[in-house]
C-alpha cells in the first residue's frame, strides 16, 4: 500500500473519446479553450490547448499565410540582397584587416614605432605624381 504524501492529489485522466469531443466543442462552436476548460472542469492550464493542437483539424491556433507570387518573389530577392551586402561587408572588412596589418608592418620595417603619427604625417602630405 501506497503512502499518500500531504497534498498529493492522483492524476486525472481523460479518455481519447472526451478529449476529442472537447476538441470538436471548441472548433465547431468557436468558443475559448478555457471556457471549455471551465465547463468541463478540466485540470491544467494549456490541457484543452494541447488536446487542440493534437486532436484538432487544424483550424485552430494556426496562422495561415498566403501570399502573391510577387511577394514571395520580393522576399527571396531581398534575402539575396543581404546575403550580397553581407559579404561584401566581409571582403571590406578583411580587406582593412590586412590593410593594418601591411601598414604595421611597413612601419616595422621603416623603424617607425608610432603608426598613428605615420598616418597623420602620410595624410597631411601631397602626392607626387611621377
Amino acid at each position: 500500500m501506497r503512502r499518500e504524501k500531504r497534498g498529493w492529489k492522483p492524476a486525472i485522466r481523460y479518455s481519447e473519446a472526451f478529449k476529442m469531443e472537447v476538441v470538436r466543442e471548441v472548433e465547431s462552436q468557436d468558443v475559448t479553450c478555457a471556457a471549455v476548460q471551465r465547463k468541463y472542469g478540466v485540470q491544467g492550464g494549456v490541457t484543452v490547448q494541447r488536446w487542440v493542437r493534437r486532436y484538432g483539424n487544424g483550424s485552430r491556433g494556426k496562422v495561415i499565410r498566403v501570399e502573391r507570387p510577387q511577394e514571395i518573389d520580393e522576399r527571396q530577392r531581398l534575402k539575396q540582397r543581404v546575403q550580397r551586402l553581407e559579404r561584401a561587408l566581409a571582403d571590406a572588412h578583411v580587406e582593412l584587416v590586412l590593410e593594418r596589418a601591411y601598414t604595421q608592418l611597413a612601419c616595422e620595417r621603416a623603424g617607425i614605432t608610432d603608426v598613428a603619427e605615420f598616418k597623420k604625417k602620410a595624410a597631411g602630405s601631397p602626392r607626387i605624381k611621377r
